[in-house]
């Protein structure tokens, strides 16, 4: 599998010194189609890198699996993953899921929901957690912890992050993308690959702003907190609480906003 990639385009640079010519890395962007069982469910524009993870995530923070389990994935099921240029990812469960209901539009880089199924629908299924509350100083510590990993960040600076908070304040799984959402399938992706979810001991760290679809993904995915560099909005609050999913915000020099649950204990 490809991994995230730049690349380098020679630019003007200017400053109070003038204008000089500078080479400059950008975020790669390209169009992947998700396909389940043979049916094309989704197509999102996404930095390469880690797409099986990507694919996983995606159709289980969707619902779209059921009670199936993924037999494979794999790049084009019915020609060559060089003739798509990596762009189709195609997973198998054998024809056990669900056939699925196709999204009408592309997915951009800022648009996880775009021609989803309604909000309700992508909560209704799930129960509230019974996770033991993540400590607070792991929470704190994870910002500080992740900037360090984020190597396509460092490179371009126009990446999202999403990373697997361990038990013991560790950090796990971590993932870039140029969309936030697609950073997050792809940690949630690769724990259910490996047979790790729920996630009901760990914490999922988001770079940017925690919005309804990040509190839902953590939610599908069974972590007991969701901690965010940046503001919730209402809805994820409100949603937080309805999962009695421990949520975070502003977690920057040292501190943060708890926004759910009401009580901590």
């Amino acid at each position: 599998m490809r991994q995230g990639r730049s690349e380098q385009f020679l630019t003007y640079r200017v400053d109070a010194d003038g204008r000089t010519r500078a080479p400059d890395d950008l975020i790669v962007e390209e169009p992947m189609s998700i396909q389940l069982d043979g049916a094309e469910v989704s197509t999102t524009m996404r930095t390469p890198g880690h797409d099986f993870e990507l694919a996983a995530g995606f159709l289980h923070a969707e619902g779209l699996l059921g009670d199936a389990t993924i037999q494979t994935v794999r790049y084009c099921a019915t020609g060559s993953a060089v003739t798509t240029e990596f762009n189709v990812v195609t997973v198998e469960t054998g024809g056990q899921a669900p056939v699925p209901t196709p999204r009408l539009q592309i997915t951009n880089s800022s648009c996880g929901l775009c021609g989803s199924q309604t909000l309700e629908e992508l909560t209704s299924r799930l129960e509230p957690l019974e996770a033991d509350r993540f400590p607070i100083e792991h929470l704190l510590a994870a910002p500080d912890k992740v900037r360090g990993l984020q190597t396509l960040f460092e490179s371009t600076g126009s990446v999202h992050a999403a990373a697997e908070i361990l038990p013991d304040g560790d950090i796990g799984v971590v993932r870039e993308d140029i969309g936030r959402h697609n950073a997050v399938d792809k940690v949630v992706g690769r724990l259910l690959l490996d047979g790790k979810l729920p996630a009901g001991d760990r914490a999922l760290y988001v770079s940017g702003r925690a919005s309804f679809e990040m509190v839902q993904k953590a939610w599908a995915g069974g972590f007991s907190a969701v901690v965010a560099v940046s503001a919730p909005s209402a809805l994820a609050v409100d949603t937080a609480r309805a999962a009695n999913l421990m949520l975070a915000g502003f977690a920057r020099g040292g501190s943060m906003n708890i926004y759910s649950p009401l009580e901590l204990g």
